[in-house]
């Protein structure tokens, strides 16, 4: 069993290896602009990317979950509305009890798991990704500073900006400016 684990990690570790090959292939054309520039290109993929995949994957599990989750949820509803207020309480409680409560966790941990594998399991892929890649050895190597910029603070210190730093705001950014681009074309869309 231990012999065909370890098979399996090996294949595993040369997939890696060759996805990272791909993506060193596919930013290649980018090397003259600079580090920051392939981070950013690298991250403006990861951010479609997710927000493709979170659109298009969710499972069948999930679908059901959420048709059980609004049916027992509306039932309540229904039961909260009714005129003696003493029987609708009593009456969403005992729905609460009964169904809604599983309803919920089981549709809110079905929709974790998809999150985790839509949304941040990329993300963090490609920051490992980036942070192999663009550690300091092969920085210096390849583009002739150990850093991707250098600020000077109030108190005249130098501040380096790492490639994973880097990363990370580039992640916020580029997340801001989706944001403001969907409102401004639903704005845009909705005239």
């Amino acid at each position: 069993m231990d012999a065909r684990l370890d098979i399996v990690w090996l294949k595993l570790m040369a997939l890696v290896h060759y996805i990272a090959k791909g993506l060193d292939f596919i930013l290649a054309p980018l090397n003259p602009m600079g580090p920051s520039v392939m981070i950013l290109a690298a991250v403006v993929v990861t951010v479609a990317v997710t927000k493709f995949l979170s659109k298009i994957y969710k499972t069948k599990r999930y679908v059901e979950l959420k048709k059980e989750f609004d049916y027992w949820f509306d039932l309540r509803k229904e039961a909260m509305a009714m005129k003696d207020t003493d029987q609708g309480k009593a009456l969403a409680k005992n729905i609460d009890q009964a169904r809604l409560n599983s309803a919920y966790y089981n549709f809110f941990f079905e929709g974790l798991l998809g999150s985790l594998l839509t949304k941040y399991l990329p993300v963090f892929l490609m920051l490992a990704y980036v942070n192999e890649t663009f550690k300091s050895d092969n920085l210096l190597k390849n583009f002739g500073q150990a850093y991707i910029f250098k600020f000077v603070n109030y108190d005249g210190e130098v501040v380096l900006v790492g490639a994973v730093f880097w990363y990370v705001v580039s992640i916020l950014l580029v997340y801001l400016a989706w944001f403001f681009a969907e409102f401004l074309y639903g704005k845009y869309i909705n005239r």
